[in-house]
Parts: C-alpha cells; sequence; structure tokens
C-alpha cells in the first residue's frame, strides 16, 4: 500500500513526488520516457539556469533528485485506475494500491484521422468502456486500438457484449505477454480506417480498401491511455478537455489530484512544478487526515 503514487514521470508528477516522499508518505512514480518535455533541446525561461538546457537533461536531474530522497519509481505504462475503498492502479504488469493519486501525463495531442470520427462522438464514438459499455449490450462494437490500453478495454466491454473487435488500423498489435494472449480472444482487423458512415447514429466503419462493416459502437483506446481517459472513467469533471481541479489540485473525486498539461492552462514547465508541489501537499494533507480519521 503507498500513501501516494504518481502518475507521469514530467516534472508536475516528479515535483509532486519531493513533497510527498519528505512528509514521509510512501510514494511511487509510474510512467514511460516519453514526457514531451524531452522534445525540447533548449530551455532558457526555467529559474536557476544561466545558460541554456534541455528538457531530457532536466527530466533526467528530476528523477535524480526523487530517487535520492527515496521515491520508487517504476518504467510502465498505466492502463486503468479505478477506486472502491482505495486506488487501483493498474499497469502493463502489475496492480499498485494507493491511498491517494495524481494524474500527471499531460495532455493528449495526437489527433486520429479518421472521417467523421468527431462528428459521432457521443452518437456511437465513446472513449471510456466503463461509462458507455452498459449502451450496448448484445450489440457489435469495435475498439480502435492496438496497444495493451485497446485490449483492456475490450475486456471490459466483455461484460456487455460478446462480439468485440479490435480495429488496429493498419498497425501490428504492439501487446505485452499478458495482452498478447488476451488479445487472442478478439476478432482483429488491421486494416487501415477511413471513416465512419451513419445519419444520426454511427452504423458503419468504412476502410481505406473501399469496404465497409455495419457497427453499432466504437471505442477509442489508441495508443496509451491519457490523462482524459482516467478522468472519464473516475467521473471526474472535464472542461474544454482539462481536468477540472480546485486550489490544491485535487479534484471533484476526493484522494484523486491532477497537475501539469492535462489541467489546461499556460503549458510551462514553472507552472507545471508549481502545480506538482501544490498536489503533494494537498496529498499530504488528504493521507493524514485518512490517518487521524
Amino acid at each position: 500500500m503507498y500513501d501516494a503514487i504518481v502518475i507521469g514521470k514530467g516534472p508536475a508528477g516528479l515535483s509532486a513526488s519531493l513533497y510527498t516522499i519528505r512528509a514521509n508518505l510512501k510514494t511511487l512514480v509510474i510512467g514511460l520516457n516519453n514526457s514531451a518535455l524531452k522534445k525540447a533541446s533548449k530551455i532558457e525561461n526555467y529559474f536557476g539556469f544561466s545558460e541554456a538546457i534541455s528538457g531530457e537533461f532536466l527530466l533526467r536531474e528530476g528523477e535524480k533528485q526523487a530517487l535520492r530522497l527515496g521515491v520508487e519509481i517504476v518504467e510502465d505504462e498505466v492502463i486503468s485506475v479505478e477506486k472502491v475503498d482505495f486506488f487501483e492502479v493498474t499497469t502493463s504488469s502489475r496492480t499498485f494500491t494507493g491511498k491517494s493519486v495524481l494524474i500527471a501525463t499531460g495532455q493528449p495531442q495526437k489527433k486520429l484521422k479518421i472521417q467523421n470520427l468527431e462528428n459521432f462522438e457521443g452518437r456511437g464514438v465513446s472513449y471510456c468502456s466503463t461509462c458507455d459499455g452498459f449502451f450496448y449490450r448484445d450489440l457489435k462494437v469495435g475498439v480502435l486500438g492496438y496497444k495493451d490500453f485497446a485490449v483492456h478495454e475490450a475486456i471490459e466491454l466483455e461484460a456487455f457484449t460478446k462480439d468485440v473487435t479490435l480495429f488496429t488500423n493498419g498497425h501490428e498489435l504492439d501487446l505485452t505477454e499478458k495482452f498478447r494472449n488476451e488479445a487472442n480472444n478478439f476478432r482483429i482487423d488491421k486494416r487501415p480506417v477511413a471513416k465512419l458512415e451513419g445519419d444520426e447514429f454511427l452504423k458503419r466503419i468504412c476502410f481505406e480498401d473501399g469496404t465497409c462493416e455495419d457497427i453499432d459502437g466504437i471505442f477509442v483506446a489508441y495508443e496509451s491511455a491519457s490523462s482524459l481517459d482516467f478522468a472519464r472513467k473516475l467521473g471526474v469533471v472535464i472542461n474544454d478537455n482539462a481536468i477540472v481541479t480546485d486550489r490544491m489540485q485535487q479534484t471533484n473525486l476526493e484522494g484523486l489530484f491532477a497537475a501539469g498539461d492535462c489541467t489546461g492552462g499556460f503549458k510551462q514547465i514553472s507552472v507545471a512544478v508549481g502545480q506538482g508541489a501544490l498536489a503533494g501537499r494537498g496529498m499530504i494533507e488528504y493521507v493524514r487526515k485518512l490517518k487521524t480519521g
């Protein structure tokens, strides 16, 4: 059992971990080495450096600082966050339990170039199997994706329908061993997707080879799970593709915090670090109340 689990190894997540670990909270940081900051070759507007530094350097030093203080860091992909009594954070390989969680995974950047995808959002296109799977009982549905996250969503949908297809949109499956075996339970279609068709609601998925297939629903689980994917499943308030938080970076779900680009606003390293500090302080207060309560 961890006191604080941080999802994301960017400046917001690492900043928060420095506060929670120094408050003697057992702290775990989970993430992949894919922070958008790594692409910054030259940073000249971050306080404390007389010469330009790279984003990769800043992240590396932040991680070394967290490790020195006792933070545990796991390089893995988080595919699900759930809360019953405590938070259950599931990665591609295992599940961790925590009293508080910080989402600090940035904001999804990639837009899928599939015609009419956005037009059918809420009318056959969904981004949350937990939220909307119930509406597709015994119907034909597809999951759009090719990594562990997509297979995880397909498994979730099995509670409502057995007619589930994985549409990889031209990609080969890129799965860990656990989900490679699970994927065998589903029909897999690797054809590149061109567009979605229907009238008021989605009716067909069409491919670049000119063929189409009837479908009742498409669940988008492309590449890795994003901050918004976690938020939707937990019933967290989202506004304009950003997670809504209070002054201490806590969401409407007690014990769940968010910091950095996933909260919208001014996307700067200094802002992410500051929000991470506030979130860390909020997590400390939340966990201490649990212990005294």
